[in-house]
């Protein structure tokens, strides 16, 4: 990661969610291991965490390991931990120095326990940060987020701490694992594939969406300006008129 930047000006994009896609296919082209396809997505990952930072993007979150993703073979999960710990290892001195902090979501219980403690590590040492906030999303998946938030709100209705007849949309997200962040603005996929794959399911309602068949361990700053150009000639309407957003 590069220079540390001080003079912080929200930007027009304030949270920013990528589904890093295209890993495997990029050491498949190439025919490399997958864990080469892995290891470079990582370098993406700095690179685009660098970018953010310059553009004084207050929020990213990013898709690094999904609910489903448990069900590919042991010998690649390890592979993806063993990068985490690495990755961590690596840029934790450079987030606290630029002020970035690490927010994890997800279910971490089926993380293991040296990731656990590295992720609760990390994230305790940037807490200070406040430059921009790094959202990973390990262990995630938007229905698994809805259905954990549900049984809470639940519990909390049934011991009386809840009235279920002041309900709304507002007090509902609280109970999500994105509860302090503002929904994003822009979701950017990677590798050509046009879904969402239980991504933030909640929270994209209303986020502009936009698909690149370029591969993640490609995808860079020349990659990220084309799709920030794009949503800057997009309006947001949220339900509204035109005629409505003028006035």
């Amino acid at each position: 990661m590069s220079e540390i930047i001080t003079d912080i000006v929200d930007s027009p994009l304030q949270h920013l969610a990528i589904i890093m896609d295209g890993n495997g296919r990029w050491a498949k082209q190439r025919k490399l291991p997958r864990l080469a396809g892995h290891q470079q997505g990582a370098e993406a990952v700095t690179r685009i965490v660098d970018e953010c930072v310059k553009r004084k993007i207050r929020y990213l979150s990013l898709f690094a390991f999904s609910s489903e993703n448990w069900g590919r073979p042991q010998s690649e999960v390890d592979a993806l931990m063993g990068l985490l710990l690495q990755f961590l290892v690596s840029q934790q001195q450079q987030m606290v120095a630029k002020g970035i902090r690490l927010q994890v979501i997800g279910d971490r219980l089926r993380l293991s326990e040296s990731v656990q403690l590295a992720l609760a590590d990390a994230e305790k040492k940037t807490v200070a940060g406040n430059t921009m906030t790094l959202i990973l999303a390990l262990s995630y998946g938007g229905r698994d987020e809805i259905m954990r938030a549900a049984k809470q709100m639940a519990q909390r209705a049934i011991a009386g701490e809840l009235d279920i007849n002041q309900l709304n949309n507002e007090k509902f997200a609280t109970f999500l694992d994105t509860s302090e962040f503002p929904d994003p603005d822009l979701l950017i996929r990677t590798s050509g594939e046009v879904r969402i794959s239980n991504f933030l399911l909640w929270q994209t309602a209303y986020s502009e969406l936009y698909f690149t068949d370029v591969l993640w361990p490609d995808f860079g700053a020349v990659e990220l300006g084309n799709a920030i150009d794009v949503y800057m000639c997009r309006q947001r309407r949220f339900g509204l008129t035109n005629e409505q957003l003028e006035e």
